[in-house]
C-alpha cells in the first residue's frame, strides 16, 4: 500500500488547516533557497549547480517512490502517455528552466531580487488558469489586481531609473529580466500540474527531477565540463538546494497544486520575498534599494486585490456551512 497522498481529480479545496501548513512550510523552503544559491554560486557554476541539486534530488526521490512508493508511472497505461508529458512539462517548467535562470541571474542580482521576482507567479497564474483551469475566470478584480501587480514588476527592474535617476546595466538588465521569466515558468509548471491525470505526488515528483536531469546532466558537462567538490560553504548551500527545495518541495508543491489548486499555491509568494528579504539582509548582509520595497508592495498588494473575490466566496460557504 502506498504511503503517499494521492493525487485526486476532485474540485479543488484550498482553505483547509493542512493546505495552510504545506504552504507555509513552503513559503520558508523557498525563501531560504536564494541563499542556498548564492553560496553554492562561490563554489559552482550556475549550469554544474542546476544539474547537481535536480539530479541527486531525482536518485532520492526515485529511490523512495521505487521502495516506497508506486514506482514511475507506468508508460502503457490508459493515461500514460498523457503522465509523462506532464512530467515532461513539470520537469521543464518547474526545474530545469527556472532553476537554470535563477542560478544564472544571482551571479548579478541579489537573492533579495531574486526572491521578490517569485511574487509574480501569480501574476502570470492568473490568465494561465482562465484559459486552462475549468472554474477559474479572470474576473474584473482579477484583472485589477493583475494590472496593480504588473506595475510593481515594471518598478522591480525599473525602479532606479524611475525613482532615483539611475540606469541598469546591460548584465543587471538581463539578469533581472531572466529571473521574472523564471517566475513564468513556474506559473506554466503550475498549471501542467494541476491538468495532470490521477498519479501518486511523489511518483509525479520523482518522474519530474528525472527528465529534468537527464536534460541538465549533458548541458552542464558541455557548458562547465567536469566539476570539482570541496568541502566547504558551496557545498553546504548545494546540499540545502538538493535536500529542501528541489526535493521536499516538489513533493509539496505537487500535492498541494492537486489538493487546492495553482491560484492557493500562489499564495506562497506572499511569503517567499519576504523570508528572502529578510535572510538576503541579515545573513546576507546586502542592500536593500528603496524602489525593491516599494516594488514588493505594489506587487503584493496587487495579489491581494487578486484573490478579493476567492476569498468572499470561501467565506460565504463556510457561513453556508456552519449554519
Amino acid at each position: 500500500m502506498s504511503i503517499l497522498i494521492r493525487m485526486k481529480t476532485k474540485k479543488a479545496i484550498p482553505g483547509t488547516l493542512l493546505n495552510w501548513a504545506i504552504l507555509i512550510t513552503l513559503g520558508i523552503i523557498w525563501g531560504a533557497s536564494f541563499l542556498g544559491v548564492e553560496l553554492a554560486l562561490t563554489g559552482f557554476e550556475p549550469t554544474t549547480l542546476v544539474a547537481g541539486r535536480v539530479s541527486i534530488a531525482a536518485v532520492i526521490l526515485l529511490t523512495i517512490t521505487v521502495i516506497f512508493g508506486d514506482g514511475l508511472p507506468c508508460f502503457k497505461s490508459t493515461n500514460g502517455k498523457r503522465i509523462w508529458l506532464h512530467c515532461f512539462g513539470m520537469g521543464l517548467f518547474t526545474n530545469a528552466i527556472p532553476f537554470s535562470l535563477l542560478s544564472w541571474g544571482q551571479q548579478v542580482v541579489t537573492s533579495g531580487f531574486a526572491g521578490i521576482s517569485m511574487a509574480v507567479v501569480p501574476l502570470f497564474v492568473l490568465p494561465l488558469s482562465h484559459y486552462l483551469i475549468p472554474g477559474e475566470t479572470m474576473t474584473r478584480i482579477k484583472v485589477i489586481g493583475f494590472l496593480f501587480g504588473f506595475v510593481g514588476v515594471i518598478l522591480l527592474i525599473g525602479g532606479d531609473k524611475i525613482l532615483a535617476g539611475g540606469l541598469s546595466s546591460p548584465e543587471m538588465f538581463a539578469a533581472q529580466i531572466g529571473c521574472v521569466v523564471a517566475s513564468c515558468c513556474y506559473a506554466i509548471g503550475s498549471i501542467v500540474t494541476r491538468l495532470c491525470p490521477p498519479i501518486s505526488a511523489l511518483s509525479f515528483a520523482a518522474t519530474g527531477l528525472l527528465i529534468s536531469s537527464l536534460m541538465l546532466i549533458p548541458t552542464a558537462l558541455i557548458v562547465d565540463g567536469v566539476p570539482t567538490v570541496s568541502f566547504d560553504i558551496a557545498l553546504v548551500g548545494l546540499v540545502y538546494l538538493i535536500v529542501f527545495p528541489t526535493a521536499v518541495a516538489t513533493i509539496l508543491l505537487t500535492v498541494l497544486v492537486r489538493r487546492a489548486g495553482p491560484p492557493f499555491l500562489s499564495l506562497v509568494n506572499y511569503q517567499v520575498p519576504v523570508w528572502a528579504v529578510i535572510i538576503g539582509v541579515i545573513i546576507l548582509d546586502e542592500t536593500l534599494p528603496s524602489h525593491f520595497l516599494i516594488a514588493l508592495v505594489v506587487i503584493l498588494t496587487g495579489l491581494f486585490i487578486s484573490q478579493l473575490r476567492r476569498r468572499k466566496i470561501v467565506e460565504t460557504k463556510s457561513l453556508i456551512k456552519n449554519a
